[in-house]
């Protein structure tokens, strides 16, 4: 018979070798809890995942010698959009036990409050000390460890990128959690403010809230849409893509992946480069180390990626000033 527990693993995860060795000796292999919040199963599946930034994740794994099944077992899990599937993921992965559990974004929270002891490797996009997860970047003195990006100014920057590329929008939806993170939004209301933009607020926390979302902002009047750093717009990010080429309306988005799926424009860190490193601190807990011992990382390099195929079927001519100063312009 099937267990409930051996159901429920995919995609290699725990039935690959947890001990290996000869007669009564064996050792056991070293577990990692790989939770995502809204990405489907499928695309975390496989050595080789899908999803960019997953992808980036598991190379990084692997550059530092970690092959599944040989020496690391991988507990897959994601919360498939239902955020409050969280809580019951994360003490799945503590009853295993796991060794270190990597996740993003609010499963941190979750992952905090079902173990103080187990290590947690995050990607924050918010300041983890203001929400209690660590006293500090350099120190933090818990059991979570990992990067973030506690700045809100970037809201503002890529408000004023979006206002040099379209000098003509006035009001912007802007698409974020509901409510919105307060920093968030007084940062946004801030910068916007300053470069007299009108701002609507549209929240959307589940995939079908998006069809109301787009309703809203056609009704609103939004000529521009900014949709926030939230991992269900990551994940939909071709949904949103393809609303904004419908209504013809110019975007910012968060980083690369929208901008090559053709989004108009993104500014923000190196996430491929922030998930490959998530995978140091992974190798560093499992060889010994503390996670209140190793500081909480930001973002190395900042990256602005302009669509000119968008901006030409947009009817927006690029700036020589502000093509210079992009990373890159895809043709």
């Amino acid at each position: 018979m099937i267990t409930r527990r051996a159901a429920i693993q995919f995609a290699g995860g725990a039935l690959l070798g947890a001990t290996f060795g000869a007669g009564s000796e064996t050792r056991r292999l070293p577990r990692l809890g790989w939770v995502a919040n809204t990405l489907p199963v499928m695309g975390m599946s496989g050595l080789d995942p899908a999803d960019p930034l997953m992808r980036a994740f598991a190379h990084g794994l692997r550059d530092l010698g970690f092959v599944e099944g040989r020496n690391i077992v991988i507990e897959r899990r994601s919360a498939e959009g239902r955020p409050e599937r969280l809580p019951g993921i994360m003490r799945e992965l503590v009853a295993l036990p796991v060794d270190v559990i990597f996740t993003i974004g609010p499963a941190a929270i979750a992952a905090h409050q079902a173990t103080e002891t187990i290590p947690i490797v995050v990607i924050y996009g918010g300041d983890v000390v203001q929400e209690r997860l660590a006293s500090s970047l350099g120190r933090p003195d818990r059991n979570i460890t990992g990067l973030t990006d506690v700045s809100d100014t970037i809201h503002g920057k890529r408000l004023q990128l979006l206002g040099e590329a379209a000098p003509k929008i006035s009001r912007v939806g802007v698409i974020a959690y509901h409510p919105p993170r307060a920093a968030w939004r007084v940062a946004t209301e801030s910068a916007a403010r300053a470069l007299k933009l009108n701002v609507v607020w549209i929240g959307v926390n589940a995939p079908q809230e998006y069809s109301t979302a787009f309703a809203t902002i056609v009704r609103e009047g939004a000529n521009a849409i900014y949709p926030t750093d939230t991992t269900i717009n990551y994940v939909h990010r071709r949904t949103i893509i393809d609303f904004a080429a419908k209504q013809r309306l110019p975007a910012v988005y968060i980083e690369r992946a929208f901008v090559d799926d053709g989004g108009l424009m993104s500014y923000g860190p190196d996430f491929i480069d922030m998930y490959r490193r998530a995978a140091t601190f992974v190798k560093k807990i499992l060889d010994g180390s503390k996670p209140s011992d190793l500081p909480i990382e930001q973002p190395k390099k900042f990256e602005l990626l302009i669509n000119a195929r968008t901006a030409a079927r947009l009817g927006l001519p690029i700036s020589q000033n502000l093509r210079l100063r992009a990373d890159e312009v895809i043709q």
